[in-house]
């Protein structure tokens, strides 16, 4: 049995870069963790692989996978998100998001489903790309939990325009509404802006590398999911036909689990982390 102290300082080794205690790799296998701990300088722990992982597993350590994340450098990054913040908080029924997603080529692609033990459903591979790609041009009303769109060869400002008019089209009565988008340029220019401040429709643009901050990010993951993975579609027409079919069940069928289950994996993901505002770095705590 090791001691506490002893514990405290396996579990402080193993969570520690190897290179910065002058170990040539990036990571401790259990083997390696074994072989540091047997002749660190200054104290020798004698623990088997087996013990070792079960100690950490009763720590709280695990092995997993190493996730990346990006800052952003906008200098009006706080003022954007509060504007999003502000907008989904006071007026959520007047709030509505934008984005592309894709691109969407003709492939077999592969997913899951149930099948016999060792006999997996199998989908041709394929090499060939003859049909081009498509982008999934996607409004989302946040009030109503509503997703649309349309398939368009590429992105732009005339297909961005005719998305907002879409949007503006949901709600007629004229009110101002908010629609969340990316800064990219297609989505900026002087005729958009144009329009936009004509039939009052004020553009929050998310920060750079910041998407995260847009609410139909997490609804692009069920669509990942549902319609593309798994499937085997000849065409783009098929494929955009099972796509309406998708968002005409989903929106008749919003809370369904397996849709929420589907957003909250897709929030974590695009989130750079976890229990912060917008998945930004955790704040400082201040002692009283």
């Amino acid at each position: 049995m090791l001691k506490p102290d002893d514990e405290d300082f396996v579990v402080q080794t193993a969570t520690t870069r190897p290179a910065k205690l002058g170990q040539p790799f990036t990571r401790w296998s259990l083997r390696k963790l074994v072989a540091y701990l047997r002749k660190v300088h200054g104290r020798i722990i004698s623990i088997g692989r087996e013990a070792l992982r079960g100690l950490l597993a009763r720590r709280g350590v695990t092995f997993q996978r190493t996730k990346t994340w990006k800052e952003s450098p906008d200098p009006e990054r706080d003022a954007k998100l509060d504007r999003i913040e502000h907008v989904l908080d006071c007026f959520p029924d007047r709030v509505f998001a934008f984005d592309e997603f894709g691109p969407l080529g003709i492939r077999p692609t592969a997913g899951s489903g149930w099948a016999e033990q060792r006999r997996p459903d199998r989908l041709p591979a394929t090499y060939h790309r003859t049909h081009g790609v498509r982008y999934f041009h996607g409004c989302y009303s946040v009030g109503e939990d509503r997703l649309w769109g349309v398939n368009r060869r590429r992105k732009g400002a005339a297909n961005t325009l005719a998305a907002l008019k879409s949007i503006r089209a949901a709600r007629p009565d004229g009110a101002p509404i908010y629609v969340i988008m990316d800064n990219l340029s297609v989505h900026k220019g002087t005729d958009i802006r144009r329009w936009a401040k004509k039939h009052k429709v004020e553009l929050c643009f998310t920060p750079t590398y910041a998407s995260w901050a847009n609410p139909i990010e997490a609804h692009f993951g069920p669509l990942r999911q549902f319609t593309i993975a798994n499937s085997h579609h000849p065409n783009h027409t098929v494929q955009t036909r099972a796509l309406h079919a998708y968002l005409r069940w989903r929106n008749a069928h919003a809370r369904h689990p397996d849709i929420l289950a589907a957003q909250r994996r897709e929030r974590a993901r695009i989130r750079s982390e976890k229990g912060t505002r917008w998945g930004g770095r955790p704040a400082l705590e201040t002692v009283v």
